[in-house]
């Protein structure tokens, strides 16, 4: 029940919230026009609730996929044969009656209220309490690269820095994981800095989890500090702290919970000197690893604690929307670099979330994450509900906007009958998408997958 509860308050606040920020986009930018609006839905299909103002219906209806504005003279989805029953064709509220430019300032409306929303939230979370993995902004420096994964099969050493990937100059960790994550078993070049040369690396990331997700096994260069500590583990037993960074084991450097991880299988049960800075002071602890079980088939020595060290940022309200600015910048270049790519069937459609993700997703963030985490995460998906409805596909707001355009270049309309058949045709290509989505969706839930 707890969880069905989380699971509804989180919808309601990311797709309801979206939803409406879109629709009152379109709806303001209707009043403000002149164009009469007789319903303002969130959902689709029958009414269930709701109030009359003026000369608009306030709804809530069955189907919570989307919402609409019902504006005079024009359904739902634009479509031109389904006007108004009794419209005269000559009512100045109707939306046909308007000129094209004021039609296409209500069509890009939408869209633009829910990237103002994401703006506004990030800048917001950057203002008041940025919590980031360490080295997020900074220049990528490798610090460790996983054993059999792919930067280690690329030969990239601890203390690379990258310099170029793809077609991006001196990336920070943020941009080289947003190019990672959209590159499974896609060739990316790099040129890598090691001392005083430069290097030229083909890095293939693999495929990983149930998105299909490009994955190299590195981490950044960054302080191995101790942030988590299970209990009655040898770790806490034997007087390791929150906030000790560890230094050394036996006399060897070690900057990474993976090469722990990986010492500690070669000296199995045999106690292991940690060298540690705490409070600036040198420590020396000795602790025996104890074999744990991970999962049904894997053991593993260990310690027991966790170096996921984070930084928070509070930047002052210019900085912070400047920032904001160019996170959605970069992050609107990277969804439409992933588009492209599926559409080239690059990358697996199972990178692709639908709404049972979404809600899901957003009830584990009520429960269990911060309200900075929450809005970050609402930022993300307004601003791909934004990116999204401005394609140029007909139902969608972009296909609306490239037909006014066309049409503004042609001076006339564009045949109402050519219009109906692109409608129609979307519509089905929409449906299957959405199907195709959902299925993605109840796959990432099922057990083993």
């Amino acid at each position: 029940m707890i969880s069905a509860f989380y699971t509804l308050v989180g919808a309601v606040l990311v797709l309801g919230v979206m939803i409406l920020v879109h629709e009152f986009g379109h709806f303001a930018a209707a009043k403000l026009l002149g164009v009469r609006v007789e319903v303002f839905s969130i959902g689709f299909g029958k009414r269930l609730l709701g109030f009359r103002r003026g000369e608009t219906d306030y709804r809530i209806s069955a189907l919570p996929l989307g919402g609409y504005v019902k504006m005079t003279g024009v359904n739902a989805v634009e479509m031109p044969e389904e006007r108004t029953e009794g419209a005269s064709g000559e009512d100045p509220g109707e939306f046909l009656k308007h000129p094209r430019w004021q039609r296409l300032i209500i069509a890009v409306a939408g869209p633009v209220a829910n990237l103002m929303l994401a703006v506004g939230l990030l800048t917001v979370v950057f203002a008041l309490h940025h919590e980031i993995p360490y080295g997020l902004y900074q220049p990528a420096v490798v610090g460790w690269c996983l054993p059999g994964f792919p930067a280690e099969q690329a030969g990239l050493k601890e203390g690379d820095q990258i310099v170029q990937i793809a077609n991006t100059q001196n990336p920070t960790w943020q941009d080289v994981h947003n190019k990672i994550l959209i590159s499974p078993n896609q060739p990316l070049p790099l040129r890598v800095k090691r001392g005083d040369e430069i290097l030229s690396i083909a890095l293939t990331p693999k495929a990983d989890g149930k998105q299909q997700t490009g994955e190299a096994g590195w981490l950044p260069r960054q302080p191995f500090i101790v942030t988590a500590l299970e209990k009655d583990m040898p770790g806490e037993q034997s007087g390791l702290k929150i906030g000790d960074e560890i230094v050394a084991v036996d006399g060897t450097p070690i900057r990474a919970t993976g090469a722990m991880q990986a010492y500690l299988q070669t000296t199995k049960d045999k106690p292991v000197h940690l060298e540690l800075l705490r409070q600036n002071e040198r420590v020396t602890l000795t602790v025996t690893p104890k074999l744990t079980q991970i999962d049904p088939q894997t053991k593993s020595y260990r310690i027991g604690f966790a170096s996921e060290p984070m930084q928070v940022e509070k930047l002052p309200v210019a900085e912070a929307f400047s920032r904001s600015v160019e996170e959605c910048r970069k992050l609107s270049g990277l969804i439409f670099d992933l588009i492209g790519r599926m559409a080239e069937r690059k990358v697996s459609m199972k990178q692709m979330s639908g709404p049972i993700e979404i809600v899901r997703v957003s009830g584990e963030m009520v429960h269990h994450r911060s309200a900075n985490d929450l809005m970050e995460f609402m930022a993300m998906i307004s601003l791909q509900l934004g990116l999204f409805n401005l394609l140029p596909i007909p139902i969608l707001d972009g296909g609306l906007i490239a037909m006014l355009l066309v049409e503004s270049v042609m001076r006339r309309d564009i045949n109402e009958a050519i219009k109906i058949r692109l409608y129609q045709a979307a519509f089905v290509c929409l449906v299957l998408f959405a199907g195709m989505v959902i299925f993605n969706d109840v796959v990432k839930m099922l057990p083993g997958q």
